[in-house]
């Protein structure tokens, strides 16, 4: 019997854009074109992230019209600040990931390649919840990462 520890669908009940809009009009802040050009880069595929592979993908889709450095960065700390993003550091660069409706997952991190492999295990969690039990405490989340070498840097 094969298991699957795939996360599965995700379901969010605003478009990111209109959802960080209402994050940062409770600001006092607009969503400017530039920001949302920003949000809809970022949350139109699921994939791990940092702040110099966005400015990169952003000047291929948007050619001559540039979206400043500065721009980007501060948009990138709204998004984590509203809990649309989760920053990460990994291998000493600071990397972003969707964390608007995605499920508790965890991480197989490759220490060559910087490779990110999500992953969710309901045993896992089990397993985390009895040893909260064990030690009266109330558990909010957790984050794991897993290291090592994956099967392209092995050479397998």
């Amino acid at each position: 019997m094969s298991r699957s520890f795939s996360l599965g669908s995700v379901q969010v009940p605003l478009p990111p854009a209109e959802r960080f809009g209402q994050f940062l009009q409770r600001r006092g802040k607009r969503i400017t074109k530039q920001r949302r050009i920003i949000v809809e880069t970022v949350f139109s595929h699921h994939d791990h992230f940092d702040a110099d592979e966005l400015i990169d993908h952003l000047q291929e889709l948007i050619g001559q019209r540039k979206v400043s450095r500065p721009t980007i960065y501060r948009t990138l700390s709204e998004l984590v600040e509203s809990g649309m993003l989760r920053k990460m550091s990994l291998g000493g660069r600071s990397v972003y990931e969707h964390d608007y409706g995605y499920p508790s997952h965890d991480h197989l991190y490759c220490q060559m390649c910087n490779k990110l492999i999500e992953f969710h295990s309901t045993e896992l969690e089990r397993i985390r919840d009895e040893v909260a039990r064990e030690h009266d405490f109330q558990v909010s989340g957790h984050r794991m990462f897993v290291t090592g070498l994956c099967p392209d840097c092995r050479g397998d």
